[in-house]
């Protein structure tokens, strides 16, 4: 063949290549709908909008310094001079697990998390309320000063916020953790029925209506992004009710996280297929509510309370509306 004809040859090799790329111009901006989340670095779409780390107002926890502290002291030296109680820069870990070989966790641990492999290891989401009134403060909390993280934060006006991939271990829910992903819905969680006052700085009466969640001052910014929001639990009456024996009194959540987590709640039982649309139950169908034993939770696999996990926690708390749930999984 003649080098002219090599040539042309090769032209249109490279043109036919190209084709297999339309539209994949170099430097062209590939458009978002506003709804994907990350999985193994991958979108997928859930049908409520999300608000990623790598948005701008996301919330990051992969930065190491303290996202509310000014600059000058929110480096990781800085921040833990200030509060000793972070003990390290990193809010999060790896997926260290049994339900992968030694031999094929270290090659994750090396290489990174491909979606198969990681399919083979999610099978739990465990819900938060997460006691701080908004996702703004959650944040500021858990990353600035707990040394804590959680993949998912869920505010009031249904804003759903992912701050880390879910091939991250988020520091959440102690055992759990390394088979689970975790939200936090903004609420100011359940309170001793002896203690239900406090529950008036947050939802104030309204005279024919259901009661208006509000902010006390002390929270400052709320960071709602809905503009004009104004929120209402999803039941008027406050609800009693029973979590690890103890009895508490907690308004319920508002619809539109409700409606945002039953997506978010789908989205995942799709993406993870051992991770099923189910709820711990006793024998008479009722959502349990007290900590599984240790053998139950090894062998459950789909959606938990905080309070199935650890004796201690009582989140999302005995308003939660777990049927309400199960019918967006349906």
């Amino acid at each position: 063949m003649l080098p002219s004809l090599r040539w042309v040859w090769f032209l249109l090799l490279a043109s036919l290549a190209g084709g297999c790329f339309t539209g994949r111009r170099a430097g062209k901006p590939v458009p978002r709908t506003g709804d994907e989340i990350v999985v193994c670095g991958r979108f997928f779409h859930t049908g409520t909008p999300v608000v990623t780390w790598l948005d701008p107002g996301g919330y990051d926890a992969y930065r190491v310094e303290r996202r509310f502290a000014p600059a000058e002291q929110a480096d990781w030296k800085a921040s833990q001079a200030a509060n000793p109680q972070l003990e390290t820069p990193n809010r999060y870990g790896f997926r260290r697990t049994t339900a992968l070989p030694p031999v094929e966790l270290e090659r994750v641990r090396t290489n990174g998390w491909d979606l198969p492999t990681l399919q083979r290891v999610v099978d739990q989401f465990v819900l938060h309320f997460d006691a701080s009134g908004t996702s703004r403060r959650c944040f500021q909390v858990l990353h600035d000063e707990r040394d804590l993280s959680v993949h998912f934060l869920l505010d009031v006006d249904g804003t759903l916020y992912q701050t880390l991939d879910l091939k991250e271990r988020a520091w959440h829910a102690t055992s759990a953790n390394s088979r689970a992903v975790g939200i936090e819905i903004a609420q100011i969680g359940a309170v001793p029925v002896a203690q239900q006052k406090r529950l008036e700085a947050w939802y104030a009466p309204q005279a024919g209506g259901p009661p208006r969640l509000t902010f006390p001052e002390w929270i400052g910014p709320t960071g709602i992004r809905t503009p004009g929001f104004v929120g209402h639990p999803a039941r008027p009456e406050p609800i009693v009710g029973r979590i690890q024996n103890e009895t508490l009194v907690q308004y319920d959540f508002t619809p539109e996280q409700y409606v945002a987590l039953g997506r978010l709640a789908k989205s995942l039982t799709r993406i993870f297929p051992a991770l099923r649309p189910e709820f711990p139950r006793d024998a008479s169908g009722a959502v349990r509510r007290e900590k599984l034993s240790a053998d139950e939770l090894n062998r459950f696999h789909g959606i938990l309370g905080h309070y199935h996990v650890q004796a201690e926690k009582l989140d999302p708390g005995p308003a939660f509306d777990w049927e309400r749930l199960q019918k967006s999984l349906r």
